[in-house]
């Protein structure tokens, strides 16, 4: 990492007092921070508010589609990952930071206003064809645009201020979904669907704009470790295969991609769980509705108190292993509860608790790990384990829950089988935590000695 952070503070700057103000009184901010805090927010403020104006639009079309046609959707969905993977990389090989990424929002961008003018000219029956292929187009695009801007964020901060801020970072995240579903909410019963879309292009160029001004604090402000990687003003070089070659070269990266793979197989699982205690529960499709909007609303508050409040101090206090530990933990005593008692009120507790710590721990704190890679595993690897494997995942978890359902076993066998699952997740968790710390230690060394970089 480099010798400068993001707001040009040097790594001792912990040693200093957090700012004398709000913002400094809800993150432990240091002084010069506070405006690469902010750009960030915009930016992931902008594209979660984009993806949640689309996703209501996705599921009702997803429906209107047919239930039964929704597993081809999903694989669809990981044929498209892999074909995007190879093109995005070459982007990253070919051009610097500050064209790949504007252009990858904007070829997203371009993407969404094509649907909003198939939709605004066809038919009903197109509408169909058009709804199936939204589906899977915005099942790619969800993963792949918060992958690339947690690739930009670790680009930008260093692992100690990763510690520290990344978990307020998120909180936008968590704003933006909330602003994006409310937005779809309140207009969509008298806006047309395409209007809707062309809103959410909109945010991703609100997002693109946010990027470069962040991007001007670390072009200015960053220097490459040992002057071993190119600058952020530079192509990063390589090969476009790099993402998968250098993923399955690495124990690192692919210890990231099992945490990756067991969160996904074991939520899908959970995801089946509910739904089926849900449609046993509540017969009518509205009490269906109210139920999965009260889970949501549940998850987002607490998710955003804990990102205010306890994200930064938890990992801070415990370190990056326990903290990507709590999340298994949590999973193997939320399946063990399924498997004595599969009530409504265990799963909503469990999916409630699971999902907040996923989004206001797990997730920005599983980014830290990142900022102790090279720069081209940061946008390569990083895509091809948070879109590619993410959705291995899910098809792994689907199709492992239609065969333990053709075999006759029920819900108690299900979560039976996510608990060693998830704790073969936590020894992953930890693994990763001393691994993480021991590259940072290396990093920390090489700034203060460069000629350890060739040994």
């Amino acid at each position: 990492m480099s010798g400068e952070t993001a707001a040009g503070a040097s790594p001792e700057a912990p040693a200093e007092r957090p700012a004398s103000t709000w913002l400094g009184r809800l993150v432990d901010v240091r002084p010069g921070e506070a405006p690469a805090l902010a750009w960030s927010w915009a930016y992931i403020f902008s594209i979660l508010a984009a993806y949640y104006v689309l996703r209501p639009i996705r599921d009702q079309m997803g429906v209107a589609g047919g239930i039964e046609n929704l597993p081809w959707l999903f694989t669809g969905t990981l044929v498209g990952m892999l074909a995007l993977n190879v093109p995005f990389a070459w982007l990253v090989k070919t051009l610097p930071r500050a064209r790949f990424v504007p252009l990858t929002y904007r070829f997203f961008a371009a993407n969404i206003l094509v649907f909003a003018a198939g939709l605004y000219l066809a038919g009903p029956e197109g509408d169909i064809w058009i709804g199936r292929a939204f589906f899977i187009w915005l099942s790619i695009f969800n993963l792949f645009v918060v992958s690339v801007f947690w690739a930009t964020i670790v680009d930008v901060f260093s692992t100690e201020q990763g510690k520290r801020l990344f978990g307020f970072i998120a909180a936008g995240a968590t704003l933006g979904a909330i602003a994006g579903s409310a937005t779809t909410a309140i207009l969509a019963r008298d806006v047309p669907t395409w209007a809707l879309l062309i809103g959410a292009a909109l945010l991703l160029e609100a997002a693109v704009f946010s990027m470069r001004g962040l991007a001007r604090l670390s072009d200015r402000l960053r220097q490459a470790p040992g002057g071993g990687e190119a600058a952020p003003a530079e192509a990063i070089g390589g090969s476009a295969f790099a993402g998968i070659t250098r993923t399955f070269r690495s124990p690192y990266l692919l210890n990231i991609g099992l945490f990756l793979l067991l969160f996904s197989i074991t939520s899908t699982f959970l995801y089946f769980e509910q739904a089926g205690i849900a449609k046993r529960s509540f017969p009518d499709r509205g009490a269906q509705t109210a139920f999965f909007a009260s889970v949501d609303l549940l998850v987002n508050v607490l998710t955003l108190g804990v990102q205010f409040f306890l994200t930064g101090r938890i990992v801070r206090r415990i370190g990056v292993g326990p903290s990507l530990a709590l999340l298994p933990a949590a999973s193997i005593l939320g399946f063990a509860a399924l498997a004595v008692s599969p009530t409504i009120t265990a799963i909503v507790v469990f999916q409630v608790l699971r999902r907040a710590g996923n989004f206001a721990i797990a997730r920005p704190i599983r980014e830290v790990l990142f900022t102790v890679v090279p720069r081209e595993d940061r946008y390569k690897a990083k895509n091809f384990i948070d879109t590619v494997v993410y959705r291995v995942g899910d098809q792994v978890g689907a199709w492992s829950f239609a065969g333990i359902a053709a075999l006759g076993l029920g819900a108690t066998a299900v979560a039976v089988t996510a608990v060693p699952l998830s704790l073969a997740w936590l020894l992953n968790s930890l693994w990763l935590g001393r691994r993480q710390a021991e590259r940072q230690r290396r990093q920390e060394e090489i700034l203060q000695d460069p000629s350890r970089t060739g040994g």
